[in-house]
C-alpha cells in the first residue's frame, strides 16, 4: 500500500499543526528536497527547533523537532497558500508582511525556496508557498 497525496506540502503542514495540537515534540514525515527546504527556513527563523533527515527501509524519513521537551511550541498559525488547484505567484513588490515582520511567507523562486524577506532583498518574485506566524 502506497500513501500518495496530491499535496505533500499540505500535508507536511497538516502534520505540523496536528502535532502541536497534540502537544507532540516532533514529527516524521516522507522526505523530498523541497519539505527539507522549507523545513530547514523555518528552522532558520527560528519556528522549529531542528530537521534531520533518516534513512527508512523505503526511501527516507524527515525528522522535524517543533520544541524542546519544556518549551512551548513558536509556531502558532501555519497556513498553505498556493494549492495544486490555484496557484498563488507574486512579483518582488507584491510579497506580504505577515504580523508586521514578526511572521514569515515562504516563496518558491528561480533560485530555490527562499524567505519573503530575502527574495524581496533579492528583487526575486515567485510562487507563496505558505504563511507562517
Amino acid at each position: 500500500m502506497s500513501i500518495a497525496t496530491t499535496d505533500p506540502i499540505a500535508d507536511m503542514l497538516t502534520r505540523i499543526r496536528n502535532a502541536i495540537a497534540a502537544s507532540k515534540y516532533a514529527v516524521s514525515l516522507p522526505h523530498s528536497n523541497v519539505k527539507e527546504s522549507v523545513a530547514r527556513l523555518l528552522m532558520e527563523r527560528n519556528f522549529i527547533d531542528g530537521v534531520s533527515v533518516e534513512d527508512a527501509t523505503i526511501g527516507k524519513t524527515l525528522i522535524v523537532k517543533i520544541n524542546g521537551e519544556h518549551s512551548a511550541p513558536r509556531i502558532s498559525e501555519i497556513v498553505r497558500l498556493s494549492k495544486p488547484g490555484r496557484r498563488y505567484y507574486v512579483g518582488a513588490r507584491e510579497i506580504p508582511t505577515v504580523k508586521r515582520g514578526r511572521g514569515m511567507v515562504i516563496v518558491s523562486t528561480s533560485k530555490g525556496m527562499m524567505s519573503g524577506d530575502q527574495a524581496r532583498d533579492a528583487h526575486i518574485g515567485g510562487e507563496l508557498i505558505c504563511k507562517v506566524y
